[in-house]
Parts: C-alpha cells; structure tokens; sequence
C-alpha cells in the first residue's frame, strides 16, 4: 500500500511547497469581520415508523430515525474565500444546533478556524467537508469520505483547490488533504452497546486523499479526466472485545510517533496479532476516476469509485503462495492471483447549467458482493496457499464499524449501526447491489426540487448472512422555494418541504415529512 501513498503526499507538499498565487493583492489591511455570514434554521420530520433514508442519510450526521425528530441551527461562517485576492487569508465558523429525538441534546456541529497561505491551507477544527468527484445533492454519496456522518475534529493541511502544476504547459492540476483527528462518539459508543458488544474509546482517526485533473480549460478543449484516491484509517485509543465468559477484554492500540506514522503508511499491525499481521488500525480507502465533456450550456459525465480495505482489494493482485519449511514466511516472487474487478461504483450525471424544469439527471449503480471472495485462509506450514478473501466492508474485527455516532462516514446504501435493535456497531448489511436515480430542476422563479430513488439487494455480510436475499426501494421528493429578495422582509428566507418512503426488509416500511425554514445572510457592519 506505501508506493502509492508516498507518491501523492510526495505531489502535495511540493505543491504545498511550490504554489503561488499571481493575482493576490494584499494592499490594505485584511478586515476579519469581512464577509461573515450567518444562517439560522429550524427543522423538523414526522414519519410513521422511523426517518426513512433520503430523509436521514447524508446530512453530515445532523439527523435521526426517530420518528419525530428536529432541530433549532445557528451558525456564523467566514469563508476562506473572502481573502482569495490575497497570498494569505483567514476563515473560522461556529454551527451549533439544540435537537430533540437526537442521539445528543446538544451539536457542536461545526467549529473551525482555518489559515491559508498561497495554495496551501490550514483547518483545525471540525469541518463540514463536501464529497469530492461527485454531486453532493444527487449522489447515494462516496464509498470512503462521505457526508453521512458528523465531522471529526481534525488537523487538516490541504491543497483546497487544484492548483496548475509548474510543468506539462497547463494541462495538470493537484489538490488534495492529509489530516488527523479524534473520534467524538465513545460515550454513545459505550450507551448503545450497553458494554456487551464491540465499542471503543480514545480512537484517533487519520485520512489523506489526491486528485490530478488533466484538461487545459484556458485552450477551451472541452474533455478533462480527474483521478483520485482516498484513504482513511482509525486507529489507537483501547477497542473492548466481549469474551465467552461475559467479561470485556482490552486491547489497547498502538501510541506515540509511531501510531501516526502507520496510520499514513497504511502498514503496523493490531494489538494481539503475532504471526500474521495486516495493517494497524481499520484501513479503507477508493480509487476514484470522472470523466467529463463540457459545453457552453451543458456537461455531462462519467465516473468510477472503487471501494477497497485491504491489499488483495486495493490492488487487485496479491501473493498466491508462500515457501516451504523454514522460509514458510517469505513470499513466492513466482505465484501472484489477480482479483476479479468487481465492487465498483459506477456513475453517470448530465447537467444542463442554465434553470430549466429538469437540470441535472444521474445514475448510480453499486456492487459490493465479492470483497475479494468468500474465503480468507492464511498460508501455514503445511498450506503454502494464500486467499484473502471475506474483505467485511466497513467493518473491522477489533474497532467498530466505518462510522461516527452510528452513522456510516461512508455511502448510507451499506446500513448504519444506528439501525441495529442488538446493539452491536456492525455494518450488518455491506453485501448488496444497488440502482440509484437522482433528478433535480428549476421549474419556476426561486423554486427547485431534487428527486430521489433508490434500488438495493442485500445478502448480508459474510460472516451473518441473511436466510433470504433482502429488498429494499427508498425514495424522496423535496421543494425548495427561495423568497424574493428584492422584498427586505423576505430576503433570505427559503422554505423546504421533502416527503420520503421506504419499503422492503432492508430499512423497513415508513413514510415521513420533513419541513425546513431558514434565514441566511451577511452581516452588515455600521461604518
């Protein structure tokens, strides 16, 4: 796993390092009340049964399956943006939000400050960050960094924007993040599981990613590729593993210098692993690929997110037998297996940029049943064969699963622990395929909607399987509507309105309304 992940980090800090910014201006003194907005916003669902899907999903974790649920929001952001005339500039947010039927009474959702110098940019802090290479409102969402799950605190260095390298006459551009955190989530962790299954505390949680977009927009070629790969891994703090004798058995994770630099490396091994060792941590990550043709009027594309957490899934070859004897442990230079090229996600979006009754049309399709098969076995000394298979997407055998207060991180087709009535933090249903649809359009002055619809199969997991293949349609429409600005009472002011359904034994049968009223703005300073 190393080779790659060097090369990209190596790419980010000599951009970090190289990146200058022609245009700044930094004549006058920068003003840090500049630009500062603010939005205030109340919301509440009322569904029959539990908060169907796409009322729930992919909402940076401010939600809840309760079947009445809300929220009062209050947020003041200075965007980083406001100083991009300038080589260096200022930016900090504080969103908080008082729910009912929440997992907590009280959000600190976001609150963040952030520097940036030239390119390179600074955030500490917990963040909302947007899906990269994808429609943050039409898509099911991506398989690792997602916006299904709240924030985590974090250190984050970050090439925010792709930046022209200084060669290939304009025709490459990189941007990309490394940061570290800490997961917030181990009181709801220990509340949930009621202390008899799985849970952890003190776990750190680390993720970098690059992306190389190869176009040229100033020679107006209208093609352009984007390739990416992102990774992530949570790691240290002490996992609680439940024994047969109803006692709860510590392992306590790698710490210091040399925890951090495993979690980059994607390398180590795990508390109690001897023999055979894999990674340090729960390492996942995806390698991402969109195509893209855009027009004057309108764009349409083509991408590819393949999921992986392991070395046989990430690379799709890994060692088919070992020595014999003495050497049992030294790998055949001779013997490779190739993995079928399955557990994809694969879209399409076309986008027509001016308002229209239908702007923006994609489709999804998902496949996560393979995971490198169906069969794991470690070489031993009498068994030169190696198959690492039984991959168990997002789940992990010592931490819990790929999530943040019971929220996958990921893409919410793989079914959150919130859902579990046993109180385990599993992913209980990572084996499935699915079909997605997501439509959105301007049909009158200040309204849009955004239509949702959803398709899943599942089996399961591997190691519990369901006894029948499950099924599983979900399916939202919402309307938005933006009052007139030019009315100063109204102005700022929108309404939203989202009606949502499940049905099958995936998520159940429910209904649900959603209503949402907000205000935003800039705040006005007397001179």
């Amino acid at each position: 796993m190393t080779k790659p992940i060097l090369v990209i980090s190596f790419l980010l800090s000599a951009s970090l390092g190289f990146a200058q910014n022609d245009n700044s201006d930094d004549t006058g003194p920068l003003d840090p009340w500049e630009g500062l907005e603010y939005r205030i916003e109340g919301q509440g669902s009322f569904s029959g049964k539990k908060t169907p899907l796409w009322l729930n999903a992919n909402k940076y974790g401010l939600s809840s399956l309760k079947a009445t649920n809300g929220y009062l929001r209050a947020g003041v952001e200075r965007p980083l943006d406001t100083d991009k005339e300038r080589k260096w500039g200022i930016g900090y947010g504080v969103d908080v939000a008082v729910p009912f039927n929440y997992t907590s009474n009280f959000v600190m959702q976001q609150a963040y400050a952030e520097g940036r110098w030239l390119h390179g940019a600074l955030t500490v802090g917990s963040k909302e960050y947007p899906m990269e290479l994808k429609n943050n409102e039409l898509s099911s969402g991506s398989q690792t960094l997602g916006i299904n799950a709240r924030p985590v605190p974090q250190v984050r260095l970050a090439l925010p924007d792709y930046w022209i390298l200084p060669f290939a006459n304009g025709w490459l551009q990189l941007k990309g993040h490394i940061a570290y955190g800490w997961m917030t989530d181990a009181d709801w962790q220990s509340d949930f599981t009621g202390k008899t299954s799985n849970y952890a505390e003190g776990v750190k949680y680390h993720s970098k990613a690059g992306y190389l977009r190869i176009g040229n927009e100033e020679r107006f070629f209208p093609f352009s590729v984007e390739l990416g790969l992102e990774m992530a891994c949570i790691f240290g703090g002490t996992a609680y593993l439940p024994q047969p004798d109803g006692t709860m058995q510590e392992l306590k994770g790698e710490t210091g210098f040399s925890s951090y630099w495993h979690a980059f490396k994607a390398d180590g091994k795990d508390a109690g692993e001897t023999t055979y060792t894999n990674c340090a941590g729960n390492t996942l990550g995806s390698w991402l690929i969109r195509m893209n043709w855009e027009e004057d009027n309108w764009r349409a594309s083509i991408y590819a997110d393949k999921y992986f957490e392991d070395h046989s899934s990430m690379l799709q070859l890994d060692r088919d037998g070992y020595q014999e004897g003495e050497n049992w442990q030294a790998g055949s230079s001779k013997r490779f297996l190739l993995y079928d090229f399955k557990d994809w996600m694969l879209g399409a979006e076309f986008h027509i940029k001016y308002d229209c009754p239908v702007n923006t049309v994609l489709f999804e399709y998902l496949y996560s049943k393979y995971q490198s098969g169906p069969i794991y076995h470690d070489h031993t000394k009498t068994i030169a064969d190696h198959i690492g298979g039984v991959d168990d997407f997002y789940n992990h055998y010592m931490y819990p699963g790929w999530q943040h207060w019971g929220q996958v991180i990921g893409n919410p087709l793989y079914l959150s622990p919130v859902y579990n009535d046993d109180g385990t933090l599993n992913v209980q249903n990572n084996r499935f395929w699915a079909c997605h649809l997501g439509i959105d359009g301007h049909p009158a002055d200040h309204l849009q909607y955004r239509l949702l619809a959803t398709y899943q199969e599942g089996w399961g997991t591997y190691h519990d399987p369901y006894r029948k293949k499950h099924h599983g349609v979900s399916c939202m429409f919402e309307g938005t509507y933006h009052f007139d600005e030019d009315t100063p009472l109204l102005d700022g002011w929108s309404a939203r309105v989202a009606y949502g359904m499940d049905f099958g034994a995936i998520r159940g049968n429910q209904w649900g309304l959603q209503l949402t009223v907000a205000k935003s703005g800039l705040f006005k300073r007397r001179k």
